[in-house]
């Protein structure tokens, strides 16, 4: 697959808000199995598409191995061309092979992520449908929408890329290393030395990135729900009628600063790791030319195999860097899934019991036995941003 090939962009975000409340703000425990259940109607899907990504994953490190061959021919005395053209023309096979896979696992990859989406959005818009009216006087208009269209688009991720990316990168990774360490073991342990400088960059981020991430969904929730608010009648009346609109074009900037600030620190830092990252790559591959091509002056390996490692070390590293940038991405989408189970978590104002027994036809008077009533707390009748 095309990704494989290349560097990932490392997407992190370090988080600089000093706001307790964010800080105390951690993934629930459930998430994870309640996300599966979504993914359970679409078991035969998910069977396909791992399917097809093992296909594609075995036509990827062929072609390494098909390329190193062919240069074993040019170089040998009993080459002939027809060997040569036979092997081009497999590879080239293998290329429109490769192509098709792509595209079957795009379809199948949407096709789960939509239908998921579906399945949650249309359960969130009937939720919310069922609270009370006191849910819709406290709850700000804008973050609801922003927690139906934002969060949900968030979530989405976790099936469209970031389980296509996982499940593709894990077998294209076993697979490349697996045939690197048939060619020639010692190169392969020599090329993954750097393995760590992917692995600990990844965890410190990780640690980081729910808090900056939910953060970033938070201020843009809360400059849609200002602009959802003040861009309506209603809206327009409360500002003029305490004549504060300096106040609230100020208020606005300092959120829309926030978000700017973020915007910065994540693509300065996704710029400083896609180049360290980059940097070690091509180490590594001059590793593999430089100790490979001493080994086949020496006549211990093949200028093949030297070709073939450095072809598959391209592989190698694009997913482990995809690998190590996935748990960015997975927390990512864990904080959307979070926050749209925030809202179906709200308990609906007025709810009928289970045991709950039908008025007879006819009744003519009610009597109420230990009945009392009380006013709900903000928080249980409210969402925050």
């Amino acid at each position: 697959m095309g990704h494989m090939g290349s560097v990932s962009s490392w997407r992190a975000m370090r988080s600089f808000s000093n706001d307790p409340a964010n800080k105390d703000k951690d993934i629930p425990a459930g998430t994870w199995k309640r996300v599966i259940g979504y993914a359970s109607p679409y078991r035969r899907d998910l069977t396909l598409f791992i399917g097809l990504v093992v296909l594609a994953a075995i036509a990827g490190v062929a072609t390494p191995v098909l390329a190193g061959d062919i240069v074993n021919v040019i170089s040998s005395d009993s080459g002939t061309t027809g060997t040569v053209i036979r092997l081009a023309s497999i590879i080239a096979g293998l290329a429109v092979f490769d192509a098709l896979m792509s595209l079957a696992q795009r379809w199948y990859s949407a096709r789960i992520g939509e239908g998921v989406i579906y399945d949650l959005r249309t359960q969130v818009y009937e939720h919310v449908q069922q609270m009370s009216i006191a849910f819709f006087t406290r709850a700000q208009t804008g973050a609801l929408v922003s927690r139906l269209n934002s969060d949900v688009l968030g979530a989405q991720r976790a099936f469209t890329s970031v389980l296509s990316g996982v499940i593709s990168n894990i077998v294209g990774l076993v697979l490349t290393v697996a045939v690197m360490l048939t060619l020639s073991w010692q190169i392969t342990l020599m090329s993954l030395v750097l393995l760590p400088v992917f692995i600990f960059p990844a965890r410190i981020v990780g640690q980081r990135l729910q808090k900056i991430t939910r953060e970033s969904y938070d201020l843009n929730a809360s400059m849609n729900a200002t602009m959802t608010e003040r861009f309506n009648v209603a809206g327009a009346l409360l500002v003029a009628l305490f004549g504060r609109p300096e106040q609230e074009a100020e208020s606005f900037r300092g959120r829309a600063g926030r978000v700017r600030d973020i915007g910065i620190v994540s693509a300065m830092y996704g710029r400083i790791f896609f180049v360290a990252l980059t940097l070690v790559a091509s180490l590594a591959g001059a590793l593999v030319y430089g100790v490979g091509g001493v080994l086949a002056v020496q006549g211990n390996l093949d200028a093949g195999t030297v070709v073939s490692l450095a072809l598959l070390l391209s592989r190698l590293y694009g997913p482990l860097t995809a690998l190590s940038n996935i748990r960015v991405d997975v927390m990512s989408a864990l904080v959307s899934f979070d926050r749209v189970f925030e809202v179906l978590d709200l308990a609906p104002g007025i709810e009928e019991r289970p045991d709950a027994r039908q008025l007879r036809a006819g009744s003519r008077s009610l009597e109420f036995d230990d009945v009392h009533f009380t006013y709900p707390s903000g928080e249980q009748v409210s969402l925050a941003s």
